[in-house]
């Protein structure tokens, strides 16, 4: 089996719902997010994929859908007062936790047709979740 990581960087803003400690309140992260594509065969130009593919269309959903935008559960009291004062906000219908956009990021780059076999998004240079399908 092939496997190639393109790594990607992007700002945003979240809070959980219901947790005890300061993550409860607004904050931001840099967050670094790598993306391992598999194949078991290399294409015609001996690649696994183009980088730069992962990065036009990874990358460029990253930047319109989440980048620099206040990541909050879809019932969050702020959603819309923060709608209503024109800040750019994306919903999930869980919390926004780094898990659960890992989970985000691995489903939209397979929807763009990657045959993506990991993904992990390092909230801080410290901390990082990983989301990988079940192997068999």
């Amino acid at each position: 089996m092939f496997s190639v990581t393109k790594r990607l960087e992007f700002c945003y803003g979240h809070r959980l719902l219901n947790h005890s400690g300061v993550c409860r309140h607004l904050h931001g992260h840099n967050a670094m997010v790598e993306i391992d594509i598999a194949a078991d065969v290399l294409d015609d130009l001996d690649m696994v994929v183009d980088f730069a593919d992962i990065k036009r269309a990874v990358k460029g959903w990253i930047d319109r859908e989440l980048d620099h935008k206040m990541i909050l559960r879809h019932d969050d009291p702020l959603v819309e007062v923060l709608r209503a004062h024109g800040e750019p906000i994306f919903t999930l219908d869980a919390n926004p936790t780094a898990e659960r956009l890992a989970k985000l990021i691995f489903d939209t780059a397979h929807a763009l047709g990657f045959n993506v076999a990991a993904v992990r998004l390092w909230e801080t240079p410290g901390s990082c979740a990983t989301w990988a399908p079940p192997t068999r």
